[in-house]
């Protein structure tokens, strides 16, 4: 895979940190599971352009090709990790509505990684929604990877050959993962995605969280 920047939404006048601990910040969280429905209902009308018949082409991951499903947010000043449930794995929307629901100061990421070949990202806070592909050949692999190539609106989905990442490598930057780090995870052949996760999640002070996460998700 080639180190590439594809098409996000990154804003840094508009973004606050992920590790933030703001009193002004917690008054906007969404107020009661109503507001929640809303959102989730104003995401999928937006999304209502998914080509579902190429959907239907895809095979849903199997238990067996999903590494991990895990969140990771920060409440009160404290990053944690919590499990995802393996829907998440097939379904953007899905993983959306999870991330929706957790506690975070400055929302919640997501992290999927299927069969050791790709990861996902997804930020969500609020009606706003961040994500990446860690390799945009894997949208005409898998349904989850499809849904980000559809919710980044782009003119074509990328070929069997475009192992660029797609999305938005700035995702974790007030994390401390740069984008240039994230360009080069995403292009980490030596190791797997799995892995690569972990790295990730090593960087954000993580690992052993998520190696708990991970290893229970696999007991099941």
């Amino acid at each position: 895979m080639n180190a590439s920047q594809g098409p996000g939404d990154y804003d840094a006048e508009e973004y606050e940190s992920f590790a933030l601990n703001d009193s002004d910040e917690r008054d906007e969280r969404v107020e009661d599971a109503d507001d929640l429905d809303d959102f989730d209902d104003d995401y999928d009308d937006d999304d209502d352009d998914y080509d579902d018949e190429d959907d239907d082409d895809l095979d849903d991951a199997e238990d067996e090709d999903i590494d991990l499903v895990v969140a990771a947010y920060t409440e009160e000043g404290q990053r944690t990790a919590i499990g995802l449930t393996p829907p998440v794995a097939n379904d953007l929307d899905e993983l959306v509505r999870q991330l929706r629901r957790l506690p975070g100061d400055a929302g919640a990421v997501g992290f999927v990684s299927l069969a050791g070949d790709m990861f996902v990202i997804a930020r969500v806070r609020g009606p706003r929604v961040q994500v990446l592909l860690s390799d945009g050949s894997m949208a005409g692999e898998w349904p989850l990877a499809r849904d980000v190539a559809d919710h980044l609106d782009l003119d074509e989905l990328p070929g069997e050959d475009d192992f660029d990442p797609i999305g938005d490598l700035a995702i974790l930057e007030d994390s401390g993962v740069s984008e240039i780090a994230m360009a080069q995870y995403c292009d980490d052949d030596d190791s797997s995605t799995d892995e690569t996760v972990l790295q990730i999640a090593e960087q954000l002070g993580l690992a052993d969280n998520f190696e708990t996460i991970i290893a229970e998700q696999n007991r099941h």
